[in-house]
């Protein structure tokens, strides 16, 4: 068979059209043929064959697949070649499936027609976006690979961009897991402009989930128990999924006693069986518990446990105001701060217990039906108060730690729950602005017992009472009057403080301190002042320099006055003797001539 014969065998057979539609007998004998009845059979070969137009898009059949390629017949004289690659968005393809391709060349130099699936579907991929967009189409897409943010995805030829968020409704681990995929997509956004396109695989899922919810939904009834797989935990509950439909389980909901986070009671991916507590029908939210599938634990609590019962208990949550002590799984009784301890300087629980901490309590109440319990711990001790004017009688003395420092005094503490108070007026016999010019947190100090008052355990301390009070020398070394000399330490605006030669530091007047000679004093003069006022209340001693000098003159003046004043009354007297002689004498001489003597 000559090799022309063999070719247009060959070219049959690639054709399009049914073999039996071809006169084969005339191929079947070897050649034999005349010239004329080969040229009719070519001419009948050809119009077996399609016209192949160049740059068109025509509809070829699937005649042959393998990795690496995809074999086309469009019905030309021969099959057309396309990488597999270009089919990878339809992992579905088949043989006898119809594609559309573009024609590149009728022959190459080999004869080889070349098609292309790629450059077909891109001449019409723009079109086929906006009407799938417009539609709510689902389309298929191609994962080619991870970006900045989410993925890129081959739909119809063009590279749409897969934000993460839109990839699944739950949380994506993994994103690399979704590259060399095939999904569905619904065409979310189009940018006319810059030819952009936004898919979403979520959306799909969303309605899917949103159709499944309904139905479910219409089914629940509450109290219904249902099988679920945990799909997310937070830190305020976990999310199970029913079956497509998402139900919450809320923190308080997981355990009947108190955790931190969702984490200590289930695991992501976990089966578990939970009941449906609530649900909104309208808002499509199901609200499920998990702990409601066990009884209560205060149901189970020991029948003889009563007040005035010690228990054992684990410091599960603390607040200002006291701290919460499981005593059973589930099972919780509150210790007030008031019941912590017998010192009155508790004022937060924090300063006493922490979360964690195991502890012995006292049952002060228990209420069974509101599942309520009250805890003490003060009470397992023995209340220092019961006797404590027999242990700190007033007036003796003992060694205290300061706990707190105000600023009107010093708290403290004798022993643990017993606390007093030392005024500030208490801890010196020198006037302070602070008491904190004179102790500091935590130093052990002597004291000495003042009052009481059992009731409301209170006590009232002294510090100063213990040393003499040095205002009792002063009063009898500096009493009024006396005068001294002092150096001018400080002067203010009214008022100048003074050192006398022991260190006491006195005051005065700025007027009292005006020299003999009109002049102010200075600060560093010494100069003799005059005790004028020894105040004990405000320990406070007032000098003044003036009356040193004035009180000198005016004594001198008041001396010559009295000087001159004797003076003239004896002048007087001898003056008022010789008259009274004189008026005597003529009165006997009277009283003689009367007589007739």
């Amino acid at each position: 068979m000559s090799e022309e014969i063999k070719e247009t065998k060959k070219a049959i057979l690639n054709a399009s059209v049914a073999p039996e539609e071809f006169d084969w007998e005339a191929f079947e004998n070897d050649g034999a043929e005349t010239g004329e009845s080969k040229k009719e059979a070519m001419a009948q070969y050809e119009q077996t064959l399609n016209k192949v137009t160049e740059n068109e898009v025509v509809e070829g059949v699937v005649t042959s697949i393998n990795k690496r390629e995809v074999v086309v017949n469009i019905g030309a004289k021969s099959e057309g070649v396309i990488s597999a690659p270009e089919f990878r968005y339809n992992p579905d393809l088949k043989v006898g499936d119809k594609v559309e391709v573009l024609v590149e060349s009728a022959e190459d130099r080999k004869g080889q027609l070349i098609i292309s699936h790629k450059k077909a579907r891109q001449l019409k991929s723009w079109d086929m976006v906006n009407a799938a967009y417009e539609s709510g189409e689902i389309v298929k897409g191609y994962v080619k690979t991870r970006t900045k943010g989410g993925m890129i995805v081959d739909v119809f030829g063009i590279e749409a961009f897969l934000p993460g968020s839109q990839i699944d409704i739950k949380p994506i681990r993994d994103y690399d897991v979704f590259v060399d995929t095939t999904m569905d997509f619904k065409i979310v956004k189009i940018n006319q402009e810059f030819k952009n396109v936004v898919v979403s695989h979520k959306a799909l899922l969303e309605a899917e989930q949103e159709q499944k919810r309904s139905e479910l939904i219409s089914k629940l009834e509450k109290g219904q128990v249902l099988e679920g797989v945990v799909k997310n935990i937070t830190n305020y509950g976990v999310f199970v999924d029913l079956g497509g439909v998402d139900g919450l389980i809320h923190i308080t909901d997981l355990s009947w006693g108190r955790i931190s986070h969702p984490e200590e009671v289930v695991a992501l991916d976990q089966k578990i069986n939970v009941v449906v507590l609530d649900f909104n029908e309208q808002q499509k939210r199901i609200a499920l518990g998990l702990k409601q599938l066990s009884a209560h634990p205060w149901e189970a609590l020991k029948e003889d446990l009563k007040v005035g019962d010690t228990v054992k208990g684990k410091v599960v949550a603390v607040a200002d105001y006291g701290a919460f002590i499981e005593v059973e799984p589930g099972v919780e009784g509150l210790v007030h701060v008031s019941e912590m301890s017998w010192s009155p300087r508790l004022h937060s629980a924090q300063e006493f217990l922490k979360v964690g901490d195991e502890v012995e309590a006292q049952i002060l109440t228990l209420d069974r039906e509101a599942r309520k319990m009250s805890l003490g711990i003060k009470q397992l001790t023995t209340n220092p108060w019961e006797s404590i004017r027999e242990k700190y009688p007033v007036g003796s003395q003992h060694k205290a730690t300061v706990r707190n420092i105000t600023n009107f005094g010093v708290f403290a503490e004798l022993e643990d729950g017993v606390e007093g108070l030392i005024h500030i007026s208490d801890l010196s016999w020198n006037k302070i602005k602070h008491p904190a010019e004179m102790v500091q947190s935590g130093d052990v100090i002597d004291v000495v017992i003042l009052d009481f008052d059992e009731n409301s355990h209170k006590l009232s301390l002294g510090h100063k009472q213990l040393t003499p009070n040095p205002w009792d020398e002063l009063e009898a070394k500096y009493p009024v009057g006396t005068v001294v000399d002092a150096t001018v330490s400080v002067i203010g605006d009214k008022n100048a403080t003074l050192t006398l030669a022991d260190g006491t530091e006195v005051t005065a007047f700025n007027r009292e301190l005006v020299k003999e000679d009109g002049k102010q004093a200075l600060v560093g003069e010494t100069l003799p002042v005059k005790v004028v006022d020894l105040r004990r209340a405000t320990r406070t001693i007032r000098v003044s320099h003036v009356r040193t000098y004035q009180e000198a003159k005016a004594a001198k003046e008041t001396a010559e006055a009295e000087t001159a004043k004797k003076a003239i009354k004896k002048v007087q007297s001898n003056v008022e003797k010789t008259t009274l002689g004189d008026i005597s004498a003529l009165a006997a001489l009277k009283d003689k001539m009367e007589k007739g003597e």
